[in-house]
């Protein structure tokens, strides 16, 4: 009967408690309030872009310069990619914590985590701050 209640050993490892922080504290925090401000931002988006004054056929680059000439547009779109892409890292580095049973598959997975987000969010922003909403459509 005693050895029908014992639990397996959880998938990821336990850190010595001389070597805990409260970074998991900070994470989790993050991803609540992080959550929070992208159904705003995300949901002001699908509005503004989908719905209000005729929708997805209005959509073309002269609507998109116009848009970016205003820094309240580009801080908007900003916000939203720089808290999608650390919310959804934050929850892939989570997911990699509890199911690579390895160190060495652990380290690799998030190494390839970390820099696609970089990638990611270099471009992303680039392209935010380099848009030229003069340049003529092709």
């Amino acid at each position: 009967m005693a050895d029908a209640l014992l639990l397996d050993k959880p998938r990821a490892p336990r850190r010595p408690a001389a070597r805990r922080s409260n970074f998991e504290l900070y994470s989790w925090l993050f991803m609540r309030i992080s959550g929070l401000a992208l159904i705003i931002l995300v949901l002001g988006h699908l509005l503004i872009m989908n719905i209000l004054d005729g929708g997805v056929h209005r959509i073309n680059w002269g609507f998109v310069a116009g848009r970016w000439a205003s820094p309240f547009w580009q801080f908007w779109d900003l916000a939203m990619l720089w808290l999608a892409e650390i919310h959804g890292g934050n929850g892939l580095r989570t997911i990699i914590d509890d199911y690579a049973r390895k160190d060495s598959t652990r380290f690799w997975l998030k190494i390839v985590l970390y820099v696609s987000m970089v990638l990611i969010l270099a471009v992303g922003t680039m392209v935010i701050f380099t848009f030229d909403p003069e340049m003529p459509a092709s």
